[in-house]
């Protein structure tokens, strides 16, 4: 795999060059020292995937990210010193693309930082290659921050409708923007997988808290689905809904890339939810969350995509769309509506 860094510290991009040259299978395309340069270098000769940062000079990491997805589209992985210092920025650069976030412990002299590194780059690699290589990425549309405010726990009620979200690159602001607004009607339970580091799944659970007019939090083992609450998949094992409808975490399988995978999730509602439901697949790269659409849609239950335009990356709804999942194909700011006159609830 083709690998760019993109990092204007010469000790960190010599120690992230080190890393990607120690393998026989990756090797370093090239290094950028601003933003602007990351974005002209991709544009002349695209990597495979670019390690980006996310504070340097000219353009930032956000807006390197943001222009190399209109232009030049290919997998970023955002690598950084301390994310949850940065947790704004994070999903500003997720939301304008890139596919995950990462620490760089190899930078902070951490045992085991070269290897963890290591292991993120395979998962990117796995999904490159399952998504049919950079060219598959489709440019972006804008897509701006959302506003709210985290509201107080929901009461305890009996959950009578469930929302279930599956997303990607792109995806936490594309759910920020979705839910924007809205309280769920009294019943209403919302589960939402996103692809991303489970050492940064509670940082995304109070970041959505913060954009959102309900409270959010991260769902742990053995959770019952919870009415007018936003519960967010926390770990790299796969989220499940067993037949006691309870959430619960598995490994298996295990090689798979998409971790935590939204088709796991979607199958275990299309099996054991038989209440009203909801089942959107927002933006993102490759074909998770298709086949498991799919099964909601059998087994009667209303399916809806992101449209292309919309999407920061069009893979995860094309494929959707492919297999006549969706029942619709929308983009990102009629789904919210849908969902106000399908499941109810006020703005």
């Amino acid at each position: 795999m083709k690998i760019a860094i993109a990092n204007d510290v010469a000790m960190a991009a010599e120690a992230l060059r080190r890393v990607v040259a120690s393998t026989a299978e990756h090797q370093v395309l090239w290094i950028a020292r601003t933003g602007a340069e990351a974005v002209r270098m991709a544009a002349d000769n695209r990597p495979d995937l670019i390690l980006m940062d996310l504070n340097m000079p000219e353009l930032d990491g956000v807006e390197a990210t943001r222009q190399i997805m209109e232009h030049s589209p290919c997998a970023i992985l955002v690598v950084t010193g301390r994310p949850q210092d940065n947790v704004n920025q994070v999903f500003r650069a997720l939301g304008a693309g890139a596919l995950d976030v990462t620490a760089t412990p190899v930078l902070q002299g951490q045992p085991g930082g070269d290897a963890e590194l290591l292991a993120k780059i395979r998962t990117m690699d796995k999904l490159i290659r399952h998504s049919g290589g950079s060219q598959a990425m489709s440019p972006r549309s804008a897509a701006g921050n959302g506003n709210g405010h985290g509201g107080a726990e929901a009461e305890s009620e009996k959950v009578t409708s469930l929302l279930a979200i599956g997303a990607s690159t792109g995806g936490p602001v594309a759910v920020s923007k979705m839910l924007a607004g809205w309280k769920a009607p009294r019943g209403c339970a919302i589960v939402v997988v996103q692809h991303i580091d489970q050492h940064f799944a509670d940082n995304f659970a109070r970041w959505l808290g913060e954009q959102l007019e309900m409270p959010v939090r991260a769902a742990e083992e053995g959770d019952e689905l919870v009415a007018g609450t936003v519960l967010i998949a926390k770990s790299n094992d796969h989220l499940t809904l067993d037949q006691n409808l309870r959430l619960r975490y598995d490994s298996h399988p295990k090689d798979y890339a998409y971790r935590p995978s939204v088709d796991v999730f979607f199958h275990c509602v299309a099996q054991h939810w038989k209440g009203e439901t909801v089942g959107v697949l927002l933006t993102g790269m490759g074909r998770d969350g298709a086949d498991g659409l799919l099964a909601m849609r059998r087994a009667g239950q209303t399916t809806i995509a992101q449209d292309q335009a919309s999407s920061a990356v069009y893979g995860m709804p094309r494929a959707a769309a492919e297999l006549d999942a969706a029942q619709m194909i929308l983009p990102l700011t009629k789904i919210g509506p849908i969902l106000r006159s399908t499941l109810g609830g006020r703005s």
